[in-house]
């Protein structure tokens, strides 16, 4: 007897995550340190500019690349200790991962229905494991009478909307994706961020967004700034704050750094709530100026 697939998400852990290129003119850090927690079942958006090192991380995240330094846990799998079978195996069953550009992650010469099936083949052949039928995928990011099609008769967003599909033929508990919306108009996006919703909404699965949209980040509930290879600012409902490092290193948002550049020095006074920073020699300008920062959670100043 098969059992269904289970509902819900796992939960994402990073610690001292360092990640280097090698490249013909020297060394490239792409991840300088990354400490963060992703909750199971939790929607979370990374925000940062090209080249700022978001791509790294959901692609170390989906065992495509491994890290030069520090540990990633996917649930329970630690996936510095996995072979490479295991890692295949993974991103087959538990981490589902759409690449950015719709038509990267469908064949153009069968239909949708098909595609899913093709996606779902691998983790099919696990003993104990029921899969949803390609259609009750297709429903559920809204394409429910669009199996037959391919993909040269969508839309851009139902095109997306289809790769999104394909991300989820194996029901994963970790659903990766990579810049959804940077090639559509407001409605286009408008129906991936409701198909992400529902995803998560009705299955629990894990969604972790790769973006430059600030806004698309702010509507997905909990949206990290990547900057330079570190956790740089997080928002959360509206809120924006920035974040203590695991090394005790925390990065000023870019409106502060240009009032305060590099080499600013600053006295520290804190209490149990509040954290005062006061600039006391200041390249860029004479006189003293304050910025007095509260915590209204552990780890986050706002």
């Amino acid at each position: 007897m098969t059992a269904e697939v289970p509902a819900g998400g796992v939960a994402v852990t990073c610690h001292r995550l360092i990640h280097i290129y090698s490249t013909g003119t020297g060394d490239v850090v792409a991840l300088s340190g990354v400490d963060l927690q992703i909750s199971a079942g939790e929607m979370l958006a990374l925000v940062g500019p090209s080249g700022s090192g978001k791509s790294t991380l959901v692609a170390i995240f989906g065992g495509l690349m491994q890290p030069s330094a520090g540990r990633v846990y996917v649930g329970e799998h630690d996936l510095s200790r996995l072979s490479t079978t295991a890692l295949a195996a993974l991103r087959g069953t538990t981490v589902g991962t759409v690449l950015q550009g719709a038509e990267r992650n469908l064949l153009p010469y069968v239909s949708l229905s098909r595609n899913i099936w093709l996606a779902q083949r691998p983790a099919a052949r696990l003993a104990g494991r029921r899969l949803d039928p390609p259609e009750a995928i297709l429903d559920l990011v809204g394409l429910a009478d669009a199996g037959a099609r391919r993909v040269g008769d969508l839309t851009p967003g139902q095109r997306q909307r289809a790769a999104l599909a394909q991300g989820l033929a194996a029901g994963p508990g970790l659903l990766l994706v990579d810049e959804p919306t940077s090639q559509l108009d407001g409605a286009g996006r408008d129906e991936v961020l409701a198909a992400l919703a529902t995803i998560n909404s009705e299955r629990g699965t894990t969604v972790v967004v790769v973006t430059h949209d600030g806004d698309v980040g702010a509507r997905l509930g909990r949206a990290v700034t990547i900057r330079d290879g570190r956790v740089g600012a997080e928002g959360r409902d509206g809120r924006d704050f920035a974040v203590v490092a695991g090394d005790g290193t925390i990065q000023l948002p870019p409106e502060t750094l240009a009032a305060f550049p590099a080499g600013t020095l600053f006295t520290v006074d804190h209490t149990d709530e509040s954290i005062t920073l006061r600039a006391t020699a200041n390249p860029s300008s004479a006189g003293r100026q304050e910025m007095a920062t509260s915590s209204d959670q552990p780890g986050h100043v706002d």
